[in-house]
């Protein structure tokens, strides 16, 4: 397992190059630059101040500074937040969408998975045609409409938590966040485990295990539930980063000083550092978490550890 792993770090160097490149290529293309919009601006000061961020260069002495750049694990400076670093800026971002993410990955999955495995367990029943369907509805419906029917019911109608902000990280703060972008998910996971439980209760070994007097306790938690786990892995592997590093949605409607807020200003902006950075950052946590979800394969099956 050791060098699987191994090669598939060393594989992922050529698939960063690639996302690095485009995303280089494709931003210097768009129209514009980061300092078009500023009015009035002289030619000299304008020209001096591509000068100083190496701007007025040859797009492939720009591309082979940036790699330099990164190597040294350094993002650049960022031309819209003078005087910041891209790495304060997600320095500063990125914990915000980690603690918001966990929080909506935990209740995804711990309410999913139990609304998944009672459904599964109650086929056919009203068990598992109303949670079902109202897992449905959380996967049709947008997280942008989730989040005002949250902040209105609790919010403005309850008075029970707070409709926004983030207040140094105040837990009544994160309930709202994280129940808005928490609710999709636990819709997929219900789903995807009601349709594998379902599965693998038809098992002969399942089918086995209740011809033995099994109680059906020890045959879910025992038998059934790590082969039901396994598409459920599949899923988690780029889930799991669109959840952590947060909705650029979910931190607009609350006011959140997460990264999606940096990247959409530097798109409009031509801020290309701070769109670079934050690619980069989402491409190698995809990168990443597609790999953990393959090794957590080999833990739930032994049969592919090869």
């Amino acid at each position: 397992m050791l060098r699987y792993t191994l090669r598939r770090l060393l594989g992922a160097i050529p698939t960063m190059l690639v996302i690095i490149s485009l995303a280089f290529v494709l931003l210097h293309a768009a129209p514009g630059g980061p300092f078009d919009a500023q009015k009035a601006l002289p030619p000299e000061i304008k020209k001096s101040i591509e000068h100083t961020y190496h701007l007025d260069e040859p797009l492939y002495e720009q591309y082979g500074r940036y790699l330099v750049q990164i190597l040294h694990g350094d993002f650049g400076p960022s031309y819209q937040y003078r005087g910041t670093r891209v790495n304060d800026l997600i320095a500063e971002g990125f914990p915000v969408d980690v603690g918001i993410g966990s929080i909506a990955l935990a209740l995804a999955l711990i309410f999913g998975t139990a609304i998944g495995i009672l459904a599964a367990l109650r086929q056919n029943s009203v068990w598992d045609y109303l949670p079902m369907g109202i897992a449905m509805l959380g996967i049709s419906i947008p997280s942008f409409v989730i989040a005002p029917v949250l902040i209105l019911i609790f919010a403005v109608t309850l008075h029970w938590l707070p409709a926004g902000a983030w207040s140094g990280g105040d837990p009544s703060h994160l309930v709202l966040p994280a129940l808005a972008l928490a609710a999709p998910y636990t819709a997929y996971v219900a789903r995807l485990m009601r349709g594998s439980m379902v599965e693998v209760l038809g098992s002969p070994f399942i089918r086995t295990a209740h011809a033995k007097g099994l109680p059906l306790r020890t045959i879910v938690l025992r038998h059934a539930i790590k082969p039901a786990l396994m598409p459920l892995v599949s899923f988690l592997g780029p889930a799991v980063v669109g959840i952590i590093t947060g909705s650029i949605v979910i931190e607009t409607i609350f006011g959140l000083p997460g990264i999606g807020r940096y990247f959409v200003d530097g798109a409009l902006n031509r801020d290309y550092t701070v769109v670079l950075g934050v690619t980069i950052l989402y491409g190698a946590l995809i990168l990443l978490f597609n790999l953990l979800a393959d090794l957590a394969y080999a833990l739930l099956d032994p049969r592919i550890r090869l």
